[in-house]
């Protein structure tokens, strides 16, 4: 396995896995090309010899320099459940970190239990938004009417600042 950051040029590749692992669901609107070329410093791509596996779509806040944000994460499915998802976090933490963000966040649907549990077990802790649906806190309207969310933090360890000589 080895991650590597993504390019503008591997989008049209990304979008095609992401569709095929997604069982024909990509939605285009949630993936733009645009986050490819902004946001390459801070995607993950994932590898399996010379075949991408997973995708990671982040960035560091614009409003708070603290906080980076995971926007889209999607994982081949003949390759879950073997520790994929948390490689491509850990390496956005460490990413972030470097970057001096002290929390990431990033959200999901309240009907996304899997995914809700996958957050929790790597250290994210749901955000009291206000709100409540399916059992959890969620912030109502956060993707648009009717389209509730839950949001996640995960805060990160210190990053030590070097002592410089002289």
């Amino acid at each position: 396995m080895s991650v590597r950051r993504m390019q503008p040029d591997d989008y049209p590749m990304v979008a095609e896995r992401v569709d095929a692992w997604s069982g024909g669901r990509f939605l285009g609107v949630a993936l733009p090309r645009s986050f490819l070329q902004h946001f390459a410093d801070t995607s993950l791509l994932l590898l399996e010899d010379t075949q991408p596996v997973g995708v990671l779509v982040g960035f560091r806040s614009q409003t708070s320099a603290e906080i980076a944000y995971i926007h889209y994460v999607s994982i081949s499915r003949a390759c879950r459940r073997r520790g994929l998802g948390r490689t491509l976090f850990s390496h956005f933490f460490d990413l972030a970190g470097s970057m001096g963000c002290t929390e990431v966040h990033s959200i999901a649907s309240p009907v996304s239990s899997s995914l809700i549990a996958f957050h929790r077990q790597i250290g994210f802790e749901v955000v009291d938004g206000g709100g409540f649906a399916h059992g959890i806190a969620v912030f109502a309207d956060y993707a648009g009417p009717g389209q509730h969310r839950v949001l996640f933090r995960k805060r990160l360890a210190a990053v030590p600042t070097p002592t410089l000589a002289g």
